[in-house]
């Protein structure tokens, strides 16, 4: 992508997605389970498969605005990729820590500890940056059970919605689409627990909340 494309990229999807995103009906499920600690000021972690995060940024803009959610802060890789996804999110008023387990993971791990430590919540893409599809990698198991926050599964479904031939199988709602957010059971992990079976426990939870939206969104 030359350098034009890719300075003008981020301020124009994000100005589509907020022209999408104002003819989309959204539908809410479990937002109840994290709301309190919205209220409290306690951090959670959210972590969101690849393929779902284009209206991530947008979804929470509208939570701070309905429901008192807190901004949240991403994890982008350092790659071009995740350049344009920093400039994307930054356009909805989110903080980006970039780093990946490829590029700078002991560094934005150790920024994520501060944000949590500060009662800022987190947005993880355990599957990210380039997969594979919704295998689960350690990292975010690893952020909970050193800061004790909780992970959030959460997923956005959409129908009608495009789902492209990409690794991630991204999904892209289309205008005036139903759509659901849904939130999974706050999952805390122990600093002693075991954790590749806390990682099979959210991956699990998050396939589950995955499948929900997309039932939700076609209900």
């Amino acid at each position: 992508m030359s350098p034009r494309l890719a300075a003008l990229a981020p301020p124009v999807a994000a100005a589509a997605v907020r022209l999408l995103g104002a003819t989309l009906s959204l539908r809410l499920a479990g937002v109840d389970a994290v709301a309190p600690r919205w209220r409290a000021g306690a951090p959670v972690i959210y972590a969101v498969w690849h393929g779902r995060i284009l209206m991530m940024p947008w979804l929470n803009a509208r939570l701070r605005r309905t429901h008192g959610a807190r901004a949240a802060t991403v994890l982008a890789s350092r790659s071009g990729d995740g350049e344009l996804i920093a400039r994307y999110c930054r356009r909805f008023g989110l903080e980006v820590v970039r780093g990946s387990s490829s590029s700078g993971g002991a560094a934005a791990v150790r920024r994520l500890v501060d944000v949590l430590a500060g009662g800022d919540d987190v947005v993880v893409v355990p599957d990210g940056p380039r997969g594979p599809r919704r295998q689960l990698q350690p990292g975010v198991v690893a952020l909970a059970a050193l800061t004790g926050a909780p992970i959030v599964p959460l997923a956005l479904g959409a129908r009608p919605a495009r789902r492209l031939s990409s690794w991630d199988e991204f999904v892209v709602p289309l205008p005036f689409a139903r759509c659901a957010a849904v939130f999974g059971a706050p999952l805390a992990v122990a600093r002693d627990a075991d954790r590749e079976r806390a990682a099979k426990d959210v991956a699990r939870s998050l396939d589950e909340v995955t499948e929900a939206a997309d039932r939700l969104a076609c209900a």
